[in-house]
């Protein structure tokens, strides 16, 4: 097999893997940036926990309207949102802190979301929700997602000074009447609506995969976060490409390829990497006396 037909023949001959990779590439425009974000304000696990917070919407609006797109889109925004609230409450009236109000908030979400799917649906149906079908994306599915990244990308450029500013200097941003939690808000509102978006092809389990994976990589080859964003959309839309072959070739589960491709590119990184890693900590660059 030549490398023609290996890597570029299964998208000419088949709009679904053209459909997914166009899918992929708006996941990863709009994701990636809000994961290097994510990382930077040490808030993953607040998006893993969203990304488990969709399911109970996702899996109400199945009971009543099936695997249809956008009943599952509105219910799963609804919930993530909801759920974002109630934690961001219980951090601010209580001592909890924000991981721990996130966290108790995901596990009872995901629990509610697999019990109702497990009594009223089967285990096929379980499956697509939880894991996903990014090569049984249709037209609808493509204007969902091209249209989630689209405004978060312009929502996200209009905010992006401030929160860059509130990434290494929060107590400024603390110190502006309120603007803090406002930009909090909006930028957890992206983050929901990204999930939401990824949801629908990948599955609720592996949704933060090409969010945040590709952000953490990308973290070990540069300090600039400018770069960093470009970077992690590259590592995003790479390991999207990559995944979506090995699915294709070797008969894998699209969404886990797609995530086991970018946590392959991830570990390379820690061990590689120019910034932090694992070879600058133990092989350090030797430095020559004149």
């Amino acid at each position: 097999m030549s490398l023609y037909e290996y890597v570029f023949q299964p998208f000419t001959d088949y709009l679904f893997m053209r459909r997914a990779l166009v899918a992929c590439a708006a996941l990863s425009f709009s994701g990636a940036p809000l994961g290097v974000f994510l990382v930077l304000r040490r808030m993953t696990l607040v998006g893993d926990a969203m990304s488990h917070a969709i399911l109970p919407g996702a899996s109400i609006a199945f009971l009543f309207f099936g695997l249809s797109l956008w009943p599952m889109a509105l219910g799963g925004l609804i919930a993530g949102l909801l759920v974002a609230t109630i934690a961001g409450a219980l951090t601010q009236l209580t001592q909890l802190k924000e991981d721990a109000s996130f966290t108790g908030a995901y596990l009872f979400s995901l629990a509610v979301g697999v019990l109702i799917i497990s009594l009223h649906g089967n285990s096929i149906d379980l499956m697509h929700i939880l894991f996903g079908n990014v090569l049984a994306v249709d037209n609808r599915s493509l204007v969902m997602v091209s249209g989630v990244s689209t405004l978060s990308t312009l929502v996200l450029a209009a905010i992006y000074r401030n929160l860059v500013v509130e990434c290494f200097d929060s107590g400024f941003m603390r110190a502006m009447r309120g603007k803090s939690a406002l930009l909090q808000q909006v930028f957890l509102v992206l983050v929901v609506l990204n999930l939401v978006s990824a949801f629908q092809t990948l599955g609720t389990m592996m949704a933060m995969g090409v969010m945040v994976l590709p952000a953490i990589a990308a973290r070990f080859w540069t300090k600039n976060i400018d770069v960093t964003i470009g970077l992690s959309i590259a590592f995003a839309f790479g390991s999207s490409f990559v995944g979506l072959l090995l699915s294709y070739h070797y008969a894998l589960p699209s969404g886990p390829a797609i995530v086991l491709t970018t946590g392959t590119l991830n570990l390379l990184s820690v061990l590689l990497g120019t910034h932090g890693s694992l070879r600058m900590r133990f092989l350090p660059r030797k430095h020559y006396a004149s």
